[in-house]
């Protein structure tokens, strides 16, 4: 593959790494933003897992008129329905899709890889992880919502179909709408995804609850074969 890495943040245990987290950010921020969550998930060196946090492409952004700033795509429209930057989207998934061809160069299997985000980060890894033709490890999906779904069916395989999903959302979160993350859910279950899903009573955030939910989730996920 011939597609740049992405800058990240990396982070890695005192031995050599047996699994890896991948986490994106969301719209306007960068790797560094759920750095200080990190150390409370418990997972570098009790686990082995090495956690790369990379910073999306600086790009235009049409909601926010045209804004320069770090995003995954643009985004058309407050309704994410009704009109989608499939190009954008696209390139965003060949360059998540040449960090994991890295870590499995490396050593690690997609199989010891989860594939993590938030908001649009969170919808970069649903829709890159259930595309990709073998299952994950998992796919962390928070606060967010399943691009260009109608195009799932006619491009996934069944060993995706395979791999855990854990999606959260707030009840009250103003900038993507409940509904429209169950509507997402709802798709996948559809179409035979095992998806976990997790409300809380929170806007477009993470929540004390949730990090907890998602560390004991992530460690089912990394525990290693065997253990």
């Amino acid at each position: 593959m011939t597609t740049r890495w992405l800058d990240a943040v990396e982070i890695n245990p005192a031995e050599k790494p047996q699994a890896c987290l991948i986490w994106l950010h969301g719209l306007g921020a960068d790797g560094h933003d759920f750095e200080p969550l990190i150390p409370e998930l418990r997972l570098v060196n009790e686990l082995g897992v090495r956690v790369v946090l990379p910073h999306a492409p600086l790009r235009p952004v049409t909601i926010n008129g045209g804004m320069v700033m770090r995003a995954w795509y643009d985004v058309l429209s407050p309704d994410f329905g009704y009109a989608e930057d499939s190009r954008g989207i696209r390139q965003s998934e060949q360059q998540l899709l040449a960090l994991i061809e890295r870590e499995v160069t490396n050593g690690i299997p997609a199989s010891r890889i989860v594939l993590a985000g938030f908001s649009q980060g969170g919808a970069m890894a649903l829709y890159t992880g259930v595309r990709y033709p073998q299952p994950f490890a998992g796919i962390l999906a928070l606060s967010c919502y399943l691009p260009l779904a109608e195009s799932l069916a006619r491009e996934s395989g069944e060993a995706s179909r395979a791999v855990p999903i854990m999606m959260a959302h707030g009840v009250s979160d103003p900038l993507i709408p409940l509904s429209l993350a169950e509507q997402s859910c709802d798709r996948l279950r559809e179409l035979g995804y095992l998806v976990d899903w997790y409300s809380y009573p929170m806007p477009h955030a993470v929540y004390p609850q949730e990090i907890r939910d998602i560390r004991h989730w992530l460690e089912k996920r990394f525990v290693p074969a065997g253990g």
